[in-house]
């Protein structure tokens, strides 16, 4: 997995670009507890498909979770639900999409909805 940028953004959160199957045990290996995949299917012909991912994040011994979303149109439903993932799966957590960019802006959306809501 060394062709894999993975940069930490918050405490407990880092964010990648796109995972395949074959990467998920060195992500175990390296002491991530949950995968967080927030890139739909086909977006992109050679991209694997959400299913192998989980099953492959499952054989790992990783939680996984699927939370699609669309570059630039975050929902506030999916805003709720990724921070709801942050406060409730086992840390640390890896996000990723195609390039890190989209699980960092949801990161950022999911501060600004906090520092709103207090």
């Amino acid at each position: 997995m060394s062709s894999i940028q993975i940069q930490q953004i918050a405490e407990g959160l880092w964010v990648s670009p796109q995972l395949r199957p074959a990467d998920l045990a060195e992500v175990a290996a390296k002491g991530f507890r949950t995968v967080l995949n927030n890139r739909p299917d086909h977006e992109a012909p050679d991209q694997p498909l959400q299913s192998e991912i989980e099953a492959a994040a499952k054989q790992a011994g990783l939680v996984y979770e699927y939370l699609p979303v669309v570059p630039g149109q975050f929902t506030e439903a999916q805003v709720a639900a990724f921070d709801k993932h942050l406060r409730e799966l086992p840390a640390p957590i890896l996000a990723f999409c195609r390039s890190g960019n989209r699980c960092s802006m949801l990161f950022s959306a999911v501060m600004a909805r906090r520092q709103s809501q207090q």
